[in-house]
């Protein structure tokens, strides 16, 4: 067993999110962890490399020729039996694809973190959530980080998320290129013991090298099963709602930070409300304070976990108000508005009464988005809530037309 470079108590440290989640990794110390860099996700490896390369770490660093070859012994790590994690980001998710449904498809608990960044094309390396809203019903479950504090927060809990008995399914924890990936902020990392036995032992199920009970992977599923089996997949995804809330509730026990599915911020007693995730959370939070220090009711729900959508939630919480603003950080060629438009819409739909509904498109490509622009936002939703008219459905912020 390697040593390890135990941190006695709780330590301030000035992290970028790459960072973060390198150091995350480093205390969850996984049995396997194979990749192959890209842009912007590339320091999380590069970090961890050196951790292995210093003895610190007894994990074994596959070095693949390809993204898709770096989840393809992620999931032959993981069917073997052990704790496997990767990271990535845009093409090198979009490369993955054919092995991400595998993964899931298995319920092997494999963690990968995923700097979102813009797909081709043109080529844009910068951060826009196109690359995990295209993999968003592959059948890994999604969390989204705000800053680098929740990257790091992100990472211990999913393990301990994936790795639950009901849930057995793959996790993405996202969070925004650059903006986050690199951005440099003061964190708390928790003592290595702590960490370990928060996430404690991994158990696997049914891995291939206990040869005393073998097991079939990848077998040909012909019409007779097909269903069942997804059917039976679908499980573990709603089993996570609760799931997500529970190790949220229990890691702030030992941390005394608190997450669920989703954060409310000053929406008690909101009359206009957005909805957002990732690092644009906290612009809209400033705006928020802001308005309400000039009286408007302004509130913000962020969505943390986007897999499995927390419909119920999202509707209790949105309900009462007067109207809403979906921001979508990707765009869904050809639909009416972007992906969590489409969900939050769908959230609301059965309700016997809800805010009308608008979606804007932001953040482009690593667009910046000012405090102006969400401030623009609430404008908009202040005329639709003394209105009851929807003028526009679809909008652009910061886009030169």
């Amino acid at each position: 067993m390697a040593v390890s470079t135990k941190i006695e108590k709780r330590e301030m440290r000035t992290l970028t999110g790459n960072e973060a989640i390198a150091e995350a990794m480093r205390q969850v110390n996984p049995d396997v962890i194979a990749a192959y860099p890209i842009t912007p996700s590339t320091p999380v490896v590069e970090k961890f490399a050196k951790f292995v390369a210093d003895g610190v770490v007894d994990t074994e660093l596959v070095t693949t020729e390809s993204e898709h070859s770096a989840m393809s012994a992620c999931v032959g790590a993981a069917a073997a039996g052990g704790r496997v994690m990767t990271a990535t980001g845009a093409v090198g998710l979009a490369f993955m694809f054919e092995v991400i449904y595998v993964a899931s498809s298995f319920r092997l608990p494999i963690v990968v973190a995923i700097a979102n960044r813009a797909l081709n094309a043109p080529l844009n390396i910068h951060g826009d959530h196109s690359d995990t809203m295209a993999a968003r019903d592959s059948g890994w479950i999604q969390l989204y980080s705000e800053n680098p504090q929740e990257c790091y927060d992100n990472i211990i809990q999913a393990v301990k998320i994936a790795e639950h008995p009901k849930v057995r399914t793959p996790v993405m924890v996202c969070f925004d290129g650059f903006q986050t990936s690199h951005m440099i902020e003061n964190l708390y990392v928790e003592p290595d013991e702590v960490v370990k036995r928060f996430i404690g032992e991994y158990k696997p199920i049914y891995p291939l090298l206990d040869y005393e009970h073998p097991v079939t992977y990848g077998a040909w599923d012909r019409p007779d099963y097909l269903m069942e089996h997804k059917r039976s997949q679908v499980e573990g995804l709603y089993a996570a709602l609760e799931v997500i809330n529970d190790v949220g509730k229990e890691y702030e026990k030992l941390t005394g930070r608190r997450y669920g599915l989703i954060e409310a911020y000053k929406l008690e007693d909101a009359e206009l409300g957005i909805v957002v995730m990732s690092a644009t959370a906290s612009t809209v939070k400033d705006v928020v304070n802001k308005l309400r220090e000039q009286g408007v009711k302004a509130g913000l729900l962020r969505i943390r976990a986007f897999r499995p959508f927390p419909a119920s939630e999202v509707a209790k919480n949105l309900a009462s108000l007067k109207s809403v603003a979906v921001l979508d950080r990707s765009w869904t060629g050809g639909a009416i508005g972007g992906p969590l438009f489409h969900e939050v819409c769908s959230a609301l739909y059965n309700l016997d009464t809800h805010p009308k509904v608008v979606n804007y498109i932001y953040g482009i490509g690593g667009r910046d988005v000012y405090p102006e622009h969400i401030e623009g936002v609430y404008q908009d939703l202040s005329k639709i809530a003394k209105t009851g008219r929807i003028e526009r459905l679809l909008g652009y912020l910061n886009l030169r037309e």
